[in-house]
This record gives C-alpha cells, structure tokens and sequence, in this order.
C-alpha cells in the first residue's frame, strides 16, 4: 500500500511555470506530453496556456507571491520563462525555503543582466567576443567615440527587453544613442551605463544550451529572425520567427563554438562558483575569424524556443529534473530529425504602438504556440504585438517552409504581419 502511494506521488508533479509568451507556451505544451506531470499552473499565461492540457494560468505578480503559491500548492517545480525574475533573485528565494526551481540564482543571472559584468567575465575567462569598453559618464563615452572605428555598437547595460543595443554607422549615430541612452534615459537605470564594442561581420546563430554548473550540453542550433520585415530590413523586434537547427551552424562551426565559447564559459561558471541549474543562450556570430559570444540570456530564446522544443523526442520534465539533481551528463538526448520553422504573426503596428482585442481565428489545427492573446467569452483576442507562432516540422527545411506557410492561411486576425522568408535566407 505504501508502495503504491509512494508511485501515485511521484506520478502526479505539479509545475509553476513563469511567463506569459510563446515560449511558455511552448515549454508548456512539451511539459504536458509527460506523464509524470498531473497540472502545470502558468503565471501570468496567456490564451493558449489558458486552454492546453493540463494548464491553469494563475494570476501572480511578484516572486513573494511566487513564492506563497509554491509553498501553498506543494508545487513540485517550478520554471522561470522570462530574465526578470531570476535577476531579481527568485531562485536564491525559492531555494532557501528548500523549494524546486529551474534557473540560475541572482548571481549567475548577472550575465544576462549586466552587460558589463557579462563582458568582464569572457574576457577573464577567454571566452571569444568582440572587443570592447565599458562607460558610466556620458562625457567620457562622447570622447571615446571621437577616434573609434565606425561602424560600432552601442548597448544598454542591463534589461532592456532586448531594445537596448544600437548599430552605429558614424560619429553622429554614436553620440546621439550616448544621449539617448545615459542623459535621456531611454531604459532608465538600464541605460545608464553602456558598452560600446567593435562591430562584427558575419552570421548570426542562437545556440542554447543547458547546465547544471558541472556539465554544459548544447540543443539543436537555431536561426531568429530579427526585423520586421523580409530581407532583414525595418527595426528590430523580439523575434520574426525561428528555424532549427540553423543552417549556417556547420560541424565545424559548433566545434568552434564548443572549445572557444561554451567550454570557456563552463570554465567561469566552475570557477565563480555560480549556482547554475538552467538554460545559457549564446548569441554567436559566425565571422571569418571564427565564432564570437555575441551575449548571454540565461533562459531559452524567443522565438527560437518555438522551433526547439517541437524537435525534443524526450521527457522535458525529466530533463529539468535531472538538471537540479546534478545528472545532466548522463541524461539521454533524443532528438526528431528534420527541420522546424516558427513564424510569428504580429498586430499592426509593432514594434511600434499598435493595436489590441481584433479576434482570431484558427481552422483546422495547426500547431500554433500563442503569445499576447486573450480569451473573452470563449473567443481570443489579440493582447501583444507578437501574437503568436506558427509551427511546423518537416523532414528538410524546404517541406517545413512550404507547410509553415501552408498553415499560416489557417489563422486570421485584423491587421496581422508576418514575415514571407523566415528559413529561406
């Protein structure tokens, strides 16, 4: 009998899973495929997690409330989606009062909400990047610019929601991003110091990978889509879309990346002594002269999520567990073979303002992982500027962008963009 009750446990795990983006959703819809997981409470959620098996979105808005409905509903585990949460230090919280949770204590998270501090760490510990320096006085910035080397970038040092980074074609974009940022405030205490680095040519790549601060495996590569529009032109967004594995990340190029940048980084992470139970995202650019660390995230990419997790033929559920139970090196990796793309619809407008609450409409049943969508009367409306992910999973690359597409004119909203190339360049 006590056997018996003893398997039911461990058969019936309940998740608090953090977010409210395609990527929750994504994580989301993998984690309920497990069978070892009975409910997964998603804070704040969205219409698609409002919806899908086994999900109940929850209404928290701090990590002290995090924290009372963990410990309130015995929560099993708990995953934190987007930066500001780890940054903030949920996971030294949660982990002193002996509670399960996936992600990088505040320490660790440092690298994704510092740039300075992220910088500083690969040049201590030999990890590939451009080169750079790093500015808290606008005046001295101004005058480091007078004989720099255009073209150059210039970025905020903490969160910006992935807006702070400009390319700077001459000395006039350069100062006037330097005002922007550290007099203006653009993202307020975010801005207010910067660093300015060399400028690189070549592709890029996401590689994300998982740790459990002893050992660091790679996922399957991935390929984002940056601007609004086709041929990668218009602004910056926080994705387009999303093919994996990326094309452009040859054998060679991941060997690169493994001895040059991820085992660097593993290095420092050893060395520091970082609590590290979670994913690290590279942003890489592949150059002539190798791969360089373009930044850390230290939480899976969006929208590269989107095109990840439908590859995953294994147990999410279990790879996070045994993540925090220090086992990741002798975790069975079982991967789909194929190609899958993820092309996200927006509202009119973004990244600008735009507008909110024109219904959606999806025939058949695509995979769709939704994003800023909400349910009113049984019906979804758009909430966000990325609305939600289209997805697909074909064998090669060219059946997963002739079928993406192919389901894209299944879903219909007012005023809905999406990009026409995601996978073809």
């Amino acid at each position: 009998m006590n056997k018996r009750t003893n398997l039911s446990k461990i058969n019936a795990m309940k998740i608090l899973l953090i977010g409210s983006g395609g990527r929750e959703s994504a994580i989301a819809w993998k984690l309920s495929q497990s069978t070892k997981v009975t409910t997964i409470y998603v804070t704040p959620g969205n219409a698609g997690t409002e919806n899908a098996k086994k999900c109940c979105n929850v209404s928290l808005h701090s990590i002290n409330e995090y924290l009372m409905f963990a410990k309130d509903n015995k929560i099993d585990l708990t995953i934190v989606g987007p930066e500001q949460p780890l940054v903030e230090g949920i996971v030294d919280l949660f982990q002193k009062n002996k509670l399960n949770i996936f992600g990088p204590n505040h320490q660790a998270a440092m690298l994704e909400g510092s740039k300075i501090f992220s910088k500083n760490f690969m040049q201590q510990y030999g990890v590939a990047t451009a080169s750079y320096n790093s500015f808290t006085s606008p005046f001295a910035a101004s005058a480091y610019i007078k004989n720099a080397k255009f073209p150059l970038v210039i970025k905020a040092n903490g969160l910006a929601a992935g807006k702070g980074v400009e390319i700077c074609k001459n000395f006039k974009e350069a100062q006037n991003t330097i005002t922007k940022f550290m007099i203006d405030g653009a993202f307020k205490e975010a801005s207010k110091s910067i660093v300015i680095e060399e400028f690189l040519k070549g592709t890029e790549a996401s590689i994300i990978c998982i740790t459990d601060g002893k050992s660091m495996i790679p996922l399957v590569s991935a390929q984002d889509h940056k601007t609004i529009f086709d041929d990668n032109k218009g602004p910056n967004t926080g994705g387009m879309g999303a093919v994996a594995p990326n094309p452009h990340v040859t054998k060679e190029v991941m060997k690169d990346f493994v001895n040059n940048i991820m085992n660097p980084t593993l290095l420092g992470i050893k060395k520091e002594k970082f609590n590290f139970h979670g994913f690290i995202f590279f942003g890489i650019m592949i150059t002539k002269d190798g791969c360089k660390c373009l930044e850390y995230n230290v939480r899976m990419g969006d929208p590269e999520c989107q095109s990840i997790v439908p590859l995953m033929d294994f147990d999410l559920y279990q790879l996070f567990m045994d993540t925090l139970k220090d086992k990741l090196s002798n975790f069975k990796f079982k991967w789909k073979k194929g190609t899958a793309i993820n092309v996200v619809m927006t509202s009119r407008g973004y990244p600008g303002s735009f507008n909110k609450g024109n219904k959606i409409s999806i025939k058949g049943h695509p995979l769709v992982f939704v994003a800023g969508a909400v349910n009113k009367n049984n019906e979804i409306y758009t909430n966000g500027g990325r609305v939600l992910s289209v997805v697909a999973v074909e064998s090669s690359l060219k059946q997963a962008c002739s079928k993406v597409y192919k389901e894209i004119d299944n879903v219909h909203f007012e005023g809905a963009h999406y990009r026409k190339d995601i996978g073809l360049n």
